[in-house]
């Protein structure tokens, strides 16, 4: 549904985007996570045939973005930081004249404004001007506009910024609705728990590049290695009571707990309980500890600026005359 190669974008001197490569399939919510700065909103502006590429090219819903344009338009809804929003309409009129922009029928038109507005609590609203609605409502309302055209393709930049904690579960629920076999979605934001709970895939950008691609579990094991378990007992215990199965590491433990690494956590963790019962050691619990995103993504970030410095120090090395100080 969405697909791009080697896109970028410079402007001037300023390289923001550079030989992106992504791909979102019908159905797949898409997390595209990086610092300020680091071209998303750039490579969603592309995406919508707003800029022009530089270079490289991509489809959307299955138009090409420099030669379709208007196909890509009609086929996405976007929501950016910069609603847009007209503050001397009523809510019903801003969306009536975008439906009337997409060419729908006045019964449409109605059909969809009454559903759209009931659905994100707006309905008592609906007369009421935009330039006097709150934050979280102005948000409301532009998802609202997003989702008018029903559109097989959604790209979201911090769509539930500003908003109270009860609005944003409810975009969050929306935006679990939304998927769907025909539909793709890309979210662009910043609170890394919101990613982990809404997107299939993650991809971190920074300074143009991305450097890391992959599911959350998936790059959980690549960046912070294989799963961890703790274990809970109900009495102080001897290390050597319990010795760990092949394939399980310890990494911790205390009096009456311990924690251990394993990458075959189907085989290991029935061998642990198993070992703990037949020495008569009560078992309280057992947990895998919890690994954020958020860790991945300093890692991933920490790890690229690692790599630039390194870059950059090598460069430096060269001396005048030609002479080249040699890291290491």
């Amino acid at each position: 549904m969405i697909q791009t190669e080697d896109l970028s974008k410079q402007f001037d001197a300023f390289l923001a985007v550079d030989r992106v490569n992504l791909q979102v399939d019908s159905g797949e919510v898409l997390a595209l996570l990086g610092p300020n700065g680091a071209g998303k909103t750039t490579t969603l502006r592309m995406l919508t045939s707003v800029l022009r590429p530089t270079s490289g090219w991509a489809r959307v819903a299955g138009y090409d973005i420099l030669t379709q344009a208007e196909g890509v338009r009609a086929s996405v809804g976007i929501l950016t930081e910069q609603h847009g929003l007209y503050g001397r309409m009523s809510a019903e009129e801003y969306l009536d004249f975008f439906g009337q922009v997409y060419r729908m029928s006045v019964m449409k038109r109605r059909q969809r404004v009454d559903e759209l507005l009931q659905q994100y609590g707006l309905d008592q609203e609906r007369k009421r001007k935009i330039g006097e609605y709150s934050k979280g409502m102005r948000q409301k309302l532009a998802l609202a506009r997003a989702l008018l055209h029903d559109p097989p393709v959604l790209l979201m930049d911090e769509p539930t910024s500003a908003m109270d904690p009860e609005s944003a579960r409810l975009v969050r629920d929306a935006i679990h609705g939304l998927r769907s076999a025909n539909r793709a979605i890309i979210v662009c934001t910043h609170n890394l728990a919101e990613a982990e709970e809404l997107a299939d895939q993650i991809a971190i950008i920074h300074h143009g590049k991305i450097i890391i691609t992959g599911g959350v579990d998936q790059l959980k094991t690549r960046l912070l290695g294989a799963a961890q378990f703790e274990v809970h007992l109900g009495k102080s215990y001897d290390d050597h009571e319990c010795p760990l199965p092949e394939g399980a590491l310890l990494t911790d433990q205390g009096a009456d707990w311990f924690r251990y690494q394993t990458a075959t956590p189907l085989a290991t963790n029935p061998a642990v309980i198993q070992a703990l019962v037949e020495r008569e050691i009560p078992v309280v619990g057992l947990f895998e500890v919890p690994r954020s995103l958020e860790k991945v993504y300093l890692q991933a970030i920490s790890a690229a600026n690692g790599d630039e410095q390194h870059t950059a120090t090598g460069a430096a090395g060269e001396k005048p005359g030609g002479e080249v100080k040699h890291a290491g």
